[in-house]
């Protein structure tokens, strides 16, 4: 036989199926997936949907508790808008007795004046029970978030826009303004300087 029969043999075919084979067979290996691997990536994605799950969880139970605390806080704001109506009234009632009148009052007079401050002082404190506040800014700077200027007062003892009198008391609900207090502010003071903080950098320096 010569080399070329040798070569195109059937040996030489049998070797070059078997080399197929084997090619066909680490081919599919290379193809298929590591099922560690697998396990691993499906692992990471249900622990990523896990931690946003409860993220979101997290920021909706924050969410109602705020809106909870609110609606409490808050529930009340339009009954107590309309009891300091009331209660504004009662003091336009003490108010108009002059003080001539109060010092010579009988009792039955003196008992009726006592006894509507007494209504006042309760109806503010029963409020007060409910998250209102009063406000007092006479000496305060003029802020338009907590009061309505009325008028200008000419005072040059005191810094520009400063509060100096109050026309109507204002009051808070919580954080929130329930009623802004009506005011009269300085005019013709000096300016009203903020303090200066002092930065890190600044205190370095010095």
């Amino acid at each position: 036989m010569t080399d070329e029969t040798t070569k195109n043999g059937p040996d030489a075919a049998a070797a070059e199926a078997a080399a197929d084979a084997a090619a066909n067979v680490e081919n599919e290996a290379t193809a298929q997936p590591d099922p560690l691997e697998l396990l691993r990536t499906e692992n990471a994605e249900l622990r990523d949907r896990y931690l946003r799950l409860a993220a979101e969880m997290d920021n909706l139970r924050r969410r109602t508790e705020r809106e909870v605390k609110d609606a409490k806080t808050y529930a009340a704001a339009g009954f107590a808008r309309d009891m300091l109506a009331v209660s504004d009234n009662l003091r336009r009632a003490i108010d108009a007795v002059p003080e001539e009148a109060k010092a010579a009052a009988d009792a039955g007079l003196t008992t009726l004046i006592e006894g509507v401050e007494m209504t006042e002082r309760s109806m503010l404190s029963a409020l007060e029970r409910h998250g209102v506040r009063k406000l007092e800014p006479v000496g305060q700077k003029f802020d338009p978030n907590f009061h309505q200027a009325m008028f200008e007062v000419p005072n040059a003892e005191v810094p520009n826009n400063t509060v100096v009198q109050v026309v109507q008391a204002g009051y808070t609900i919580g954080e929130r303004v329930l009623r802004p207090a009506m005011v009269g502010v300085a005019k013709g003071g000096p300016k009203l300087v903020e303090p200066e903080t002092n930065s890190v950098f600044d205190q370095k320096d010095a």
